[in-house]
């Protein structure tokens, strides 16, 4: 190969075209976009969690998603109620008309996983998931990597 790959430049382009086309079709067919999808699946797995706790599992920030829970409650998705062991602390719950949406939109994703491995055989099916766990598990200290030198000496041709 003798282009250098650009993985992290390319996992963004890939990350936002996906994601816009998602949105598209997410929104045409079922009126949710996908951050909202993402919301009603955190809620499933685990119901009546605050803003605070539902943005560090989605990595969004806590002001962001308040605006989407506002739009998610005038839908009748969700629905705010006081915390029984904190008064103070107000969490977010699955209404049914949510749980029932969340299950449409679980069969789109099914879609989109199926078009996305559609074109790779099994064993390029499994480097893939091996990579993406591996970006997981492993992000941090691929991003931020324990240095010797923390003086700020960083080579320009090694960005993106």
């Amino acid at each position: 190969m003798s282009e250098k790959l650009r993985v992290f430049h390319q996992l963004q382009v890939a990350h936002s075209a996906l994601f816009r086309a998602a949105d598209r079709r997410t929104r045409s067919a079922l009126g949710l976009t996908t951050s909202q999808f993402a919301v009603l699946l955190v809620l499933s797995q685990q119901d009546g969690q605050p803003i605070s706790e539902i943005a560090k599992r989605l990595s969004m920030g806590k002001s962001s998603l308040t605006g989407l829970v506002d739009r998610m409650v005038d839908r009748g998705l969700v629905r705010r109620m006081p915390s029984l062991r904190d008064g103070r602390v107000i969490n977010i719950h699955l209404q049914d008309s949510g749980a029932n949406l969340l299950a449409r939109a679980k069969q789109e994703t099914s879609h989109f996983n199926a078009a996305l491995l559609e074109p790779f055989s099994g064993p390029e099916q499994q480097v893939i998931q091996r990579f993406l766990r591996h970006l997981v598990d492993h992000a941090d200290e691929i991003i931020n990597p324990a240095e010797p030198n923390q003086g700020g000496d960083h080579d320009a041709s090694d960005q993106t």
